[in-house]
């Protein structure tokens, strides 16, 4: 196809040069020291076509001759560069493949290479690439000296390269994640400050910046870490949920008095202060801090609407209110009566229910609670001792002596019947 195309062309051209100089009868005439000669103006019009293309093929000629050494050695240093790539390559396959000492060795082949190359020594993103693929595979093989010193060379090469500088946030998350596997939550948190917000707020980031601060033992800022993460979708909703229970617990736990849980409290996420185990934790903390009446204040909320709770739920509420029932007021007796039904077939909440009723002198209601608590063998062995003990407190508050020393007994033995 295309030798019919060029034999058309060629046609072409011949029938418009027939045409355009068939019919040129011009004459150029040339004088030269007292000759003359006297040519078809066609044919000096060809000649001079012939003489432009024989002086530009000369000039070419002796360009491309000139140029050669300044090509020879463009072709040397893309072979060298084709070489350090290989080998940069070839390391990342080996680090990826467990290899890690042939993989550092393979890294610092390619950065001799590029060394040994002055016109490659200006690619600072591929150097610290190598260096950063050394570190990570130093890092693997516990060799922290020279692992630190790789990490400290990429981050001073990375500040060379253009923006964005993806080496230099890849760097600084490394640095920070052989930092946590050194158990050093200071120096880990310190690289992470060091990221642009945009670049802290990635997952990667948050997923390190919880582990150091879990590991610095900073429970408020790893709650608020893990609630970014949760909302980036970091986890899956049931690890959200415990992930985020367990951090709003330390954070509780970290408090030293009453004053200081009570800022805390206000402080958590309103679904933290909705979440039953966190109300629970909390409540039972502020109890042992001596604020009864505001632990009960903080359960009430949940316990109008523990029929809809889970046992676990049901339980760790009632386990709370047992712990500040000190000064117990009246206005709880129509909640703890709405609960009776319920009591049945928790022994936990049977148990609070009989420990509330005690507490509010009403003795008969708190006897069958206290029974039914005391003889569910699904209830833990401390809790049926506590409810045996009440018992017996109560039949000596009635003048019972051998049924008290009966329910004392039962208190005090080491497996329950």
């Amino acid at each position: 196809m295309r030798s019919i195309v060029w034999f058309l062309v060629l046609a072409v051209a011949a029938v418009v040069g027939a045409t355009a100089l068939g019919a040129n009868d011009g004459l150029v005439t040339i004088y030269w020291l007292g000759w003359r000669a006297d040519i078809s103006l066609n044919l000096f019009l060809l000649g001079l076509v012939l003489i432009f293309l024989a002086v530009y093929s000369l000039v070419r000629g002796l360009d491309s001759l000139l140029a050669l050494p300044e090509r020879a050695k463009r072709w040397r240093i893309s072979q060298r560069d084709k070489v350090a790539q290989a080998a940069l390559r070839e390391g990342l396959a080996l680090y990826m493949a467990g290899r890690y000492t042939r993989a550092h060795k393979a890294c610092q082949k390619a950065v001799a290479i590029q060394a040994d190359t002055p016109e490659l020594t200006l690619d600072a993103e591929f150097t610290a690439l190598a260096h950063l693929l050394s570190a990570g595979s130093l890092h693997r093989l516990q060799d922290r000296k020279r692992r630190d010193e790789h990490l400290q060379r990429a981050l001073d090469l990375s500040r060379l390269t253009r923006k964005p500088r993806a080496t230099e946030e890849g760097a600084r998350l490394l640095a920070a994640e052989c930092a946590l596997d050194d158990r050093d939550a200071r120096r880990a948190l310190h690289d992470l400050s060091e990221l642009p917000p945009g670049v802290a707020r990635r997952t990667q980031a948050l997923r390190l910046k919880l582990q150091a601060t879990r590991l610095a033992r900073q429970p408020v800022e790893a709650l608020k870490t893990a609630r970014l993460l949760a909302k980036h979708q970091g986890f899956t909703s049931s690890a959200a949920e415990g992930l985020l229970r367990t951090l709003a617990v330390e954070t509780l736990d970290s408090a030293r008095d009453a004053d200081q849980l009570r800022a805390l409290w206000q402080n958590l996420d309103t679904n933290d202060r909705k979440d039953p185990m966190v109300v629970a934790h909390a409540a039972r903390r502020m109890a042992d801090l001596g604020a009864q009446i505001e632990a009960r204040q903080w359960l009430a909320p949940l316990w109008d609407k523990i029929g809809q709770q889970t046992p676990e739920a049901v339980d760790a509420l009632a386990n709370a209110l047992a712990h500040s029932l000190l000064g117990l007021e009246a206005e709880w007796l129509p909640r703890l009566d709405a609960t009776t039904q319920s009591a049945l077939r928790n022994p936990g909440l049977a148990l609070t229910l009989g420990l509330a009723l005690s507490e509010r002198q009403l003795w008969g209601k708190a006897r069958g609670m206290l029974l039914s608590a005391a003889n569910d063998l699904q209830l833990d062995l401390e809790r049926r001792r506590m409810a045996w003990a009440k018992l017996g407190q109560l039949a000596e508050r009635e003048h019972r002596s051998e049924e008290a020393a009966r329910f004392y007994r039962l208190a005090a033995l080491p497996e329950q019947p």
